[in-house]
C-alpha cells in the first residue's frame, strides 16, 4: 500500500518512533519530536542497511519514490548506495578484496606486533583503541578512507574530554594505515594529516621525590612502616632496584642468583620483551635472605595474603605508601 500526503500529514508523533510504510524498501519514520524522515532498507553482500533519504515534507513522496527507484537500479549493478553516498560513485564502484575492509587490516597489523613480541598489555591497550574506531571504520574499504573519516573518530572520543586517549588513537589510526601501505593496499596513511587537528592535552605531572631530603623522609617512613611484613619488604626493594612496580610484585625465587649477586627478569615479564638482568646489592641480598625465610618455601617473593600460589595485589605497595602519608 503506498502513501498519501494525507496518511503522512495526519501521522501524529507517539512516545516512541515508528514507521509507515510506502513499500518496495522505502518507509517513513515518524520520531517523538514530530519529525518524518524517509529511510530505506536494502541487502547487500549479505547485509542488511538502511538508506537516509532526507526529511519530509522537504522530500516529497514523489521525490523519495524516484530516489529509492535509482538506489536499486544501483543496487542491481552490485552498488552500494551508501558507500555512494558517503564517497561518491568513482569510489563506491572499486572493487574490493575480502581482506582489504579497515578491520581486517587492523587485525592483521595487530598480529603482526604480536608475532614481534609486544606486551599483553600493550596489546590489550591497542585493541581497546581500536574498538572506538571500529562502529565507524571496522567495514569501510581501506583504501576509501579519507582524513575526515579519520578525523570523524578521533573527534568522538575528544568530545567525551579524553584528549590523550584520542592522541592515541591517532597514532593507532596511523600506524594501521602505514601498515596498509607497505603491503600495497593504499598509496599513503590519512592519519598522518590529522597532525594538530585535535586538542592537545595538557601533561599532568606526576607527584615525584626530586631530592635528597624529600627521599630520606621517603626512607625513614619506610623503616618505619608497620603493615604487614612482607609489604614492608616489597617498600624496602622497590627503593633499592628501581623496576616497575609488576615486575617487583611478580618475582620468583628461582629469578635471583644470590651468589652471583644478580636478578634475572625473563624476557616474557617486561614490557620490551627482553630479558632484563638487575644488579643486587649487599643491602638487597641481606633484605632478600630475611625474606626467604617467610615465603622461601614459595614461588613468590611477595605472594598474596591467603593466596601463596598468586603474587601480591598491585595496589599494596600503593596502600601502603599511602598509609605512610
Amino acid at each position: 500500500m503506498t502513501l498519501t500526503h494525507l496518511q503522512i500529514t495526519n501521522a501524529k508523533a507517539r512516545h516512541s518512533a515508528y514507521r509507515i510504510t510506502d513499500g518496495r524498501g522505502l518507509y517513513i519514520v515518524i520520531q517523538p519530536s514530530g519529525s518524518k524522515i524517509w529511510r530505506f532498507n536494502y541487502r547487500i553482500e549479505g547485509r542488511q542497511k538502511t538508506l537516509h533519504l532526507g526529511l519530509w515534507p522537504k522530500v516529497s513522496i514523489s521525490a523519495a519514490r524516484a530516489e529509492r527507484e535509482r538506489v536499486r537500479e544501483l543496487l542491481a549493478q552490485g552498488i552500494d548506495p551508501a558507500m555512494v553516498k558517503r564517497f561518491g560513485m568513482h569510489a563506491a564502484k572499486i572493487k574490493i578484496a575480502p581482506d582489504n575492509d579497515f578491520k581486517t587490516v587492523a587485525e592483521e597489523w595487530l598480529l603482526k606486533t604480536e608475532r614481534e613480541g609486544l606486551s599483553n598489555v600493550t596489546l590489550n591497550k591497542t585493541r581497546w583503541l581500536l574498538d572506538k574506531a571500529y562502529p565507524d571504520l571496522a567495514s569501510l574499504p581501506i583504501e576509501v578512507i579519507r582524513p575526515t573519516d579519520a578525523l570523524a573518530v578521533l573527534k568522538k572520543v575528544e568530545a567525551t574530554g579524553h584528549y590523550e586517549t584520542a592522541r592515541r588513537l591517532r597514532s593507532v589510526l596511523s600506524r594501521v594505515f602505514r601498515y596498509a601501505v607497505a603491503t600495497g593496499r593504499i598509496e599513503r596513511d590519512v592519519a598522518c594529516d590529522l597532525r594538530g587537528a585535535i586538542v592537545a592535552p595538557k601533561t599532568t605531572n606526576l607527584a615525584a621525590i626530586t631530592t635528597a631530603p624529600e627521599a630520606a623522609v621517603l626512607f625513614r617512613a619506610i623503616d618505619s612502616y608497620s603493615g604487614y611484613e612482607i609489604t614492608s619488604y616489597a617498600l624496602k626493594l622497590s627503593a633499592h632496584l628501581f623496576v616497575r612496580p609488576g615486575e617487583l610484585r611478580q618475582a620468583e625465587w628461582p629469578e635471583f642468583d644470590a651468589s652471583d649477586a644478580i636478578w634475572v627478569i625473563p624476557a616474557e615479564k617486561m614490557k620490551m620483551r627482553r630479558l632484563h638482568r638487575v644488579p643486587l646489592s649487599r643491602q638487597v641480598i641481606d633484605l632478600l635472605h630475611r625474606l626467604h625465610d617467610l615465603t622461601g618455601e614459595g614461588r613468590y617473593l611477595f605472594p598474596c595474603l591467603g593466596k601463596p600460589d598468586l603474587p601480591m595485589s598491585e595496589n599494596s605497595v600503593n596502600q601502603a605508601i599511602r598509609r605512610l602519608g
